[in-house]
């Protein structure tokens, strides 16, 4: 978290609210996740912010700057992945600043900008250039724009299993544990398939249904599991429409089923066993341990994961 959805969801609303704005000062706080803190310090002030996009799951402020050291005007990005607990969000001035805010950008009308992230998984960078076309190669296709003809080949192309593709950023970029586990739902393909081996059909399958998972969770404006919110402070409503995601236990929507959970490419996967079916002989994911309840102490988690 945050993935497609909620990254797309944040930069339209970023996108209204900062375009056009001019930064500045800058203040930096914790700067351990940032790629080069004494650059961002010194030549983000006077940028001015053309737009926001999202790029995968990171967010793209594209500046425009004149750089400190002379030169003329430089086109270059702010580089912004959220991690598993960041926002960044306009604020007035004189609203306290909560904890773990880490970057405030003053502009031109009188709020700033504020990166908060308790936990510091994120990633900012300042990248111009080169350095910023070599950063964004990086990546595969965006999963909205790619052509179902591109998708089945690449999905097809690889004998890796499908849940491992999906999150694979060199692959599709943006998609993550929760939108590849519906999709693959809707889609009625178990994680756990390898991608070589599905038919042309499925891959086909499998296009649609991603696509329509994402597109329907940005009109939802993603899914707000914990920390998740948007430019305004709004969480998400998706959360209210998971198909397969975290619903270990409980009744598939369409056969009624339980569904279930297993570890495929090191995640916890949630599908339906009688809708997605492992074909005979292909490889099944490794099952996982129970969950233990909040609360519950790890002495008793322990015991608990032996019976099982």
């Amino acid at each position: 978290m945050p993935e497609l959805p909620e990254v797309e969801t944040l930069a339209r609303g970023l996108q209204r609210e900062l375009a056009g704005r001019r930064v500045l000062s800058v203040e930096l706080g914790k700067t351990d996740f940032m790629d080069n803190p004494a650059e961002i310090e010194r030549e983000l002030p006077g940028s001015k912010i053309r737009g926001v996009e999202r790029y995968g799951k990171f967010m793209l402020l594209r500046l425009q700057r004149f750089p400190q050291n002379g030169g003329g005007l430089q086109e270059s990005a702010l580089l912004v992945h959220l991690g598993m607990t960041g926002t960044m969000i306009p604020r007035p001035v004189n609203e306290p600043r909560v904890k773990h805010t880490h970057l405030v950008a003053l502009l031109d009308d009188g709020r700033e900008l504020r990166y908060i992230d308790p936990r510091r998984f994120g990633r900012i960078a300042l990248l111009a250039g080169e350095k910023l076309r070599e950063e964004l190669l990086r990546f595969g296709a965006d999963p909205l724009q790619i052509p179902i003809d591109e998708f089945v080949r690449r999905i097809r192309g690889r004998r890796a299993r499908i849940k491992a593709m999906l999150l694979d950023q060199g692959v599709l970029r943006g998609v993550g544990n929760i939108y590849a586990d519906e999709s693959l739902w809707k889609a009625r393909i178990h994680p756990a398939r390898i991608g070589a081996r599905l038919a042309v059909g499925e891959a086909k399958s499998l296009h649609r249904a991603l696509q329509q998972i994402l597109e329907k969770a940005i009109v939802l404006r993603g899914s707000s599991i914990s920390d998740f919110l948007d430019a305004e402070g709004e969480p998400g409503e998706y959360q209210l429409h998971h198909k397969a995601y975290g619903r270990e236990g409980k009744a598939c929507y369409r056969c009624k089923a339980p569904i279930r959970r297993i570890v495929v490419a090191g995640r916890s996967s949630f599908f339906c066993p009688n809708c997605q079916r492992t074909p005979r002989g292909g490889k099944r994911g490794r099952r996982a341990k129970p969950v233990p309840p909040r609360g519950t102490s790890k002495k008793a988690a322990k015991v608990a994961s032996q019976k099982g």
